[in-house]
């Protein structure tokens, strides 16, 4: 099936592993061409050889924290200023951050987990609108996740944020031929939730039988082909939309 993204300009923030970099790849393997963004370096020097392996271009590489405003002012700058506009712009760059009730976080801690998780997926999407309205052609696509936890963290309400945000945006600019989707992942061989979140095979085995009904994590791969399709001229009547890819995860955290 031909997904029409060949030639697309498509700019990819969390670029340096897991699913934005299984992302990445997706989008080369479909002719587009690609600018990649994150916070290490070397990892985006990775993604870079792995694209070019596949015999898709590479045409910008942003190297900038999403967690604070200067890295969020320098991915808004490259997007706008692009000479090539931006077709496709893919919100990948979250995270989360657990807390306690009696281990509250501080202001600090709560600023950076919003601008990470809403500021910066509002502000790149802001930046590339433009072109895309003169174009009346464009697709916003944004990493998500669960809404609805029983344990603190504050990473969930900078998601509804931005779930309800997408939403609204969608509405407004689909007139225009552009689609804004949200896609919200369950649990996924990548480093936070194999590093951080589960780390060791007790723990990911318990949280399979808890609350994976698919009976294993999934691969950035998977995520990447939805976002793939999604970007798509395919997906042309697909907006508006929070798609979880999840095996059937169950929505409520109960841990």
């Amino acid at each position: 099936m031909d997904l029409g993204l060949a030639g697309k300009h498509c700019f990819v923030t969390g670029a340096s592993a897991g699913i934005g970099r299984g992302t990445a790849l997706a989008l080369a393997v479909e002719g587009a061409l690609l600018s990649i963004a994150g916070r290490n370096e070397g990892a985006l020097a990775a993604t870079r050889d792995m694209i070019l392996a596949r015999g898709a271009s590479v045409v910008g590489i942003v190297t900038c924290d999403l967690s604070q405003a200067a890295g969020i002012d320098t991915a808004a700058a490259a997007i706008a200023q692009a000479e090539r506009p931006v077709d496709v712009l893919i919100n990948n760059a979250g995270g989360g951050r657990p807390y306690k009730l009696d281990a509250a976080l501080d202001s600090q801690a709560w600023d950076e987990t919003t601008s990470l998780n809403f500021t910066a997926a509002r502000r790149l999407a802001e930046s590339a609108l433009p072109s895309m309205r003169r174009a009346r052609w464009g697709r916003i696509i944004t990493i998500t996740g669960s809404l609805a936890l029983q344990r603190m963290n504050a990473a969930t309400p900078a998601k509804a944020a931005i779930t309800s945000w997408s939403r609204a945006l969608s509405i407004q600019v689909a007139p225009e031929g552009i689609t804004v989707n949200c896609v919200a992942p369950g649990r996924i061989n990548s480093e936070q939730v194999l590093n951080r979140l589960f780390p060791t095979e007790e723990a990911r085995h318990r949280e399979i039988a808890l609350n994976v009904p698919a009976g294993r994590f999934g691969e950035p791969e998977e995520i990447a082909a939805v976002i793939t399709f999604l970007a798509s001229t395919r997906a042309s009547y697909v907006t508006g939309a929070m798609i979880p890819v999840d095996g059937g995860f169950l929505r409520l955290d109960l841990k």
